[in-house]
């Protein structure tokens, strides 16, 4: 058992997307956002939980075949590329994936449909079927907004399992064009924000804070992750990220890597800036000790 755990944490990346995800824009604090955009704290799932996300992906495939049993076209990947059906906004750094689209559902059968497919443990799945997606979802009701808008569709068609029971729930949204602008609003402060929003909430024992992959950096005073995002460096721009310092454009992997001269946006620091230069800044760290945060020479490839 722990081979097999270990195998999929083996496989498993840094944890971090090119894009804010329109599958996260409908969380409700906008620093959380903020944290995953600038790659703030690597995603480090154990083998378990790695293999229970791949058990939601198997079960889209039986979803499709569902679908089709009962008469409805599904078109689960883009017919012009062989790839899943892609959304993007904002210079590219906002998008996401489609589950597919389908037409000829007994609801509406000459509409075409964004399809969402999710699984649910038994408690969200009851709180589903007693408030409906948007009550009781709204992070996955603003993904499908995001996806009806961006590819000019009015319909989406939620589709859901309970895991404990395999029981179905089915539910079509209908598109809200004032609900997506302001979704894509909101996407858009945080790409261009260069420091990160205010939390949702100043208590550490707040519920979304207590659940959030970010608390050690915003609550407890943790390092961030070293890499281009996180950099005073880096900024976001049309078609990628650029470096001021090197004057040039960044890949996703040269992200990733950061470089020698990476120095930290200050306000993830846990300290107040007491100097400062080109090549370093010098921190008064909350424990009253002081830190200096400094490049340590050229890039050594590009």
């Amino acid at each position: 058992m722990e081979a097999i755990y270990s195998a999929y944490e083996d496989g498993r990346n840094e944890g971090f997307r090119e894009h804010l995800g329109a599958s996260l824009i409908g969380k409700p604090c906008e620093r959380a956002l903020w944290y995953d955009f600038r790659w703030v704290t690597a995603a480090q799932h154990s083998g378990r939980i790695l293999r229970l996300f791949q058990t939601g992906h198997l079960e889209e495939e039986r979803l499709v075949r569902d679908l089709r049993a009962s008469g409805a076209t599904v078109l689960e990947v883009d017919p012009e590329t062989g790839r899943q059906f892609k959304v993007e906004a904002l210079s590219g750094h906002f998008g996401g994936s489609l589950d597919g689209l389908a037409v000829g559902l007994r609801e509406s059968p000459r509409t075409w449909h964004v399809l969402e497919f999710k699984t649910h443990s038994a408690k969200s799945y009851a709180q589903l079927v007693a408030k409906g997606v948007a009550a009781s979802k709204p992070q996955h009701a603003a993904q499908m907004q995001i996806y009806m808008h961006l590819m000019g569709l009015t319909r989406a068609f939620y589709l859901a399992v309970c895991k404990d029971t395999d029981a179905l729930y089915a539910e079509r949204i209908e598109a809200d064009p004032a609900q997506a602008e302001r979704l894509l609003a909101k996407a858009s402060r945080i790409i261009d924000a260069a420091r990160p929003p205010s939390r949702i909430s100043e208590d550490p024992a707040w519920f979304e804070c207590r659940m959030c992959s970010h608390r050690a950096v915003c609550h407890e005073g943790a390092m961030a992750a070293v890499n281009c995002r996180t950099c005073l460096h880096s900024t976001p721009v049309e078609g990628g990220w650029h470096c001021a310092r090197h004057d040039r454009m960044r890949d996703f992997g040269q992200q990733l890597n950061g470089c020698r001269d990476h120095l930290f946006i200050p306000d993830l620091v846990n300290g107040e800036v007491i100097d400062a230069t080109e090549n370093f800044v010098v921190y008064r760290m909350k424990n009253g000790t002081d830190w200096v945060n400094v490049v340590r020479g050229e890039e050594e490839s590009e």
